[in-house]
């Protein structure tokens, strides 16, 4: 059974930037695709980034392009989101998740969340 426990998010300025890491336990990390999905206040939870198996693939959501970046360290079973030029629309939960592929609909284990909060 995979488990993941988030850490790193808090408050910060727009224009800041945030790293949030994710543990993940319980199975082969270098077997498992993983993703960063965010849920803000009243909305959908929604993708923001993934990573295939070995790092040499990743994926983001248009509004994060060339401000986020997702990378994954396999020795230490930690995958990893750097956010950069923070926006008040960045403020959400934000989930790590895994699975068998990169891609939304196969990220399926998820954690429990990290709160972002980006004052204007």
């Amino acid at each position: 059974q995979v488990q993941l426990v988030e850490s790193g998010g808090g408050l910060v300025q727009a224009g800041g930037s945030l790293r949030l890491s994710c543990v993940v336990s319980g199975r082969t990390f270098k077997s498992l695709a993983m993703g960063w999905f965010r849920q803000a206040p009243e909305k959908e939870r929604e993708f923001v980034a993934a990573i295939n198996w070995s790092g040499g693939s990743t994926y983001y959501k248009d509004s994060v392009k060339g401000r986020f970046t997702i990378s994954r360290d396999n020795a230490g079973n930690t995958v990893y989101l750097q956010m950069n030029s923070l926006k008040p629309e960045d403020t959400a939960v934000y989930y790590c998740a895994a699975g068998p592929r990169a891609s939304p609909s196969y990220l399926e284990v998820w954690g429990q969340g990290t709160l972002v909060t980006v004052s204007s």
